[in-house]
């Protein structure tokens, strides 16, 4: 049993709590019904539940979504082309989303995997200052794909 103002009031049966909670104007909350023996407090219901949404919604504010964006490349891109692809990239990991690096072969092209191979390592050079490679390339059907996720701090 704790009192309103966080004091230890001991062990007691729940009837001498609900008495002392009625004769101060209070409620009595199980806080913490697992313990043994359980934790009650005495408190004002509504103040608590208010509390509780509070910090509730405090914690919503800092979660984050994390999109996965996609940037798609072919093996034969030019080189202006590839530095507005790797720009958009870098900008999506600023933005704290992972990035999926796709190489899209066509015709003949997936019989040379590793021309793909070489654009996915150059992604990754000029975005490690802003990312780190979770997911290394991979050859799946006429696609290559390799997932960026950001640095932290």
């Amino acid at each position: 049993m704790v009192s309103e103002t966080g004091e230890q009031l001991g062990i007691m049966s729940p009837k001498e709590a609900m008495k002392i909670a009625l004769s101060k104007g209070l409620d009595l909350v199980e806080i913490a019904p697992n313990a043994k023996p359980p934790v009650c407090k005495i408190m004002d219901i509504g103040r608590f539940k208010y509390e509780q949404s509070k910090r509730e919604k405090e914690a919503r504010k800092k979660q984050r979504v994390i999109n996965v964006k996609e940037v798609k490349l072919r093996p034969n891109i030019e080189t202006h082309d590839f530095q507005v692809k790797t720009r958009n990239a870098i900008r999506f990991l600023e933005d704290g989303d992972k990035v999926k690096v796709t190489i899209m072969f066509r015709g003949r092209e997936v019989s040379h995997p590793e021309l793909g191979r070489e654009l996915l390592e150059k992604v990754v050079e000029m975005v490690s200052d802003y990312a780190v490679v979770e997911k290394h390339p991979k050859l799946e059907g006429k696609n290559m794909t390799m997932f960026l996720s950001p640095k932290q701090g």
